[in-house]
């Protein structure tokens, strides 16, 4: 009897144990990129806003870290060393497919949503900008140039935006790698012509750069003919336009072209907790707003266009109760039991309708 007593003391302190573990809040990991940009000041705020929404009442923690940018974040996720990444548009559909830079498909990835536009900042020196347009940067000759850190987003995407435009970087400029912060001194000592910075605007490093060197500096404008170019394979970009005063000293308009960023997660993190996460980064959007501007460009409406990869099932529940028509190519036939899709309110023949089924297709889901 003592045996049988003793055995059972153990077993219900070690019961005891894990539902103290399993009480905690739930340390998720999400990475961001370099803390010169948007993504990390944004990351850190939607860390806070669910650590003080949800630690207490769910147990569930966000803990922003930084980064390299998209193409580590991919990595870092693949890894389970992140549990949340912040992606460029273009790595959400590049990571499902195993395109561009990313060489096998992501399949463990899942959409949360689409965030704030990352907006193009292709940025030269005015004196080798006659046109004042994106064009402009055939007029380097040797030339340093950032292109962004090495295997960042920026990198990746600005190699992507320049292949297809048709400008020959790799034999004309002499490409420098750096993050965002490091550009605006390197650019004020003369030591680069031009950076590429995609970030939410406004972003600090342009905004410090425009306060020290003022109409030495040309944001590059884009015209009709290169946004189509661009968005011949990725119908990714649209216009996005600066008035006069986005940044200091700046006194015209400039026209230039961004995508969604979008957060992502991975497919075994729970449905309740991804429901949680989603539900207070759109209740909670006019605190986020006014954390930083960059935010001002989230809306519930289009919290799902421009997503590479199909939708966690936590994120597919909140955007369900909001009443959002979610279409068949975002949803994984995978990721339903039998019967659960028959009961979904977005298609008449939504198992039929899903492209994306298990991961095999080569479909981008754009």
């Amino acid at each position: 009897m003592r045996k049988t007593l003793l055995s059972f003391l153990c077993t219900a302190l070690l019961l005891s144990a894990c539902s103290d573990e399993l009480n905690r809040a739930r340390p998720y990991i999400l990475t961001t990129a370099t803390t010169g940009g948007t993504y990390y000041p944004v990351g850190v705020a939607l860390a806070t806003l669910a650590h003080a929404q949800l630690a207490e009442t769910q147990g569930l923690s966000l803990t922003a870290i930084s980064s390299a940018g998209s193409l580590e974040n991919v990595k870092l996720l693949r890894d389970n060393q992140a549990q949340f990444a912040l992606l460029q548009g273009p790595f959400g559909a590049w990571s499902w497919t195993g395109e561009g830079p990313v060489s096998k498909p992501q399949t463990h990835m899942r959409s949360v949503g689409a965030m704030w536009q990352n907006v193009e900042h292709f940025v030269l020196l005015s004196e080798l900008a006659p046109t004042g347009e994106i064009m402009d940067l055939n007029n380097i000759d040797g030339q340093r140039y950032v292109l962004g850190q090495r295997n960042s987003g920026a990198e990746q995407t600005g190699r992507f935006i320049l292949d297809t435009l048709g400008i020959d970087y790799q034999n004309k400029f002499s490409l420098a790698y750096m993050g965002y912060g490091p550009t605006t001194s390197a650019i004020q000592d003369g030591n680069i012509v031009g950076m590429n910075v995609p970030a939410g605007a406004p972003v600090s490093s342009i905004t410090q750069a425009y306060a020290l060197l003022g109409d030495r500096l040309t944001i590059l404008n884009w015209t009709q003919e290169t946004l189509d170019l661009l968005n011949a394979k990725y119908p990714l970009w649209d216009w996005y336009d600066f008035p006069p005063g986005t940044y200091p000293n700046q006194t015209k308009h400039i026209r230039t072209i961004g995508s969604p960023n979008v957060l992502v997660t991975r497919s075994d993190i729970p449905d309740e907790a991804v429901y949680q996460i989603t539900k207070v980064i759109w209740e909670n959007l006019a605190t986020l707003q006014e954390i930083h501007g960059a935010t001002k460009d989230m809306r519930l409406d289009i919290a799902i266009e421009g997503l590479g990869a199909p939708l966690h099932r936590g994120a597919i529940r909140y955007y369900r109760e909001v009443g959002l028509s979610i279409p068949p190519r975002l949803i994984l036939e995978s990721d339903w039991a039998e019967g659960e899709l028959e009961s979904l309110p977005f298609a008449t023949d939504t198992r039929g309708a899903a492209v994306i089924a298990r991961g095999k297709q080569s479909e981008a889901a754009l």
